[in-house]
């Protein structure tokens, strides 16, 4: 199976006033994606709160550092946010872990998992989603790398923004599948699942 990644330009956001002016763009945008990521811990007891929150539409997608940042006011106005068509998936985890660093309420997303639970579709992590709806494979072998490294690397970065821009392509895909009156069948399910369990 093909592997797929971001093929857009990638910003990563160091400064408050640099996540002013990306939230500004974005606002700009109908629709965006959303994803984040914290550093994984290999200690009992220990946690991390969320370094990186990915925010991307079509073609452009911003990498805010939140440990260097903290979560600014203008990411918080983004977040709660009921206007722009915001979606993600799984994304009340997500949610948790940013109001670790800064409560706030929350505005309209809409979850990649619901549709897919309407759908019929039993696999909803992002990597089968994608697998199933686009035959491409969304790698994860940066998925527990460091993200509070000084530098981030760029296999790091495209990770990080494929995943957020995964589900903008899911979503309009999903509701094109919806509106041409789509219906699940076994072999898109099934037969896909042993296509990425041997690797195909």
């Amino acid at each position: 199976m093909p592997r797929v990644l971001f093929p857009g330009h990638i910003e990563v956001v160091v400064s408050e006033s640099n996540a002013e002016r990306a939230v500004e763009f974005l606002k700009r945008q109908p629709l965006l994606g959303f994803d984040s990521e914290t550093r994984p811990s290999f200690s009992p007891g220990r946690q991390y709160k969320v370094a990186l929150l990915q925010v991307c539409c079509k073609d452009v997608c911003f990498l805010f550092r939140l440990n260097r940042i903290g979560l600014p006011q203008c990411l918080i106005n983004l977040l709660s946010d009921r206007k722009i068509t915001k979606v993600a998936l799984s994304w009340h985890d997500d949610l948790r872990a940013l109001n670790g660093r800064k409560q706030f309420r929350a505005g309209t997303f809409i979850d990649l998992q619901d549709i897919a639970a309407q759908m019929g579709i039993q696999d909803m992590s992002l990597q089968k989603l994608y697998a199933n709806i686009f035959g491409q494979k969304i790698s994860k072998g940066q998925q527990l790398s460091n993200w509070e490294s000084d530098n981030l690397t760029e296999a790091q970065k495209l990770y990080a923004a494929t995943d957020a821009w995964a589900c903008v392509r899911l979503y309009e895909e999903m509701m094109r599948m919806q509106e041409e009156g789509f219906s699940l069948t076994p072999t898109f399910s099934e037969e896909r699942e042993k296509e990425i369990v041997n690797g195909k």
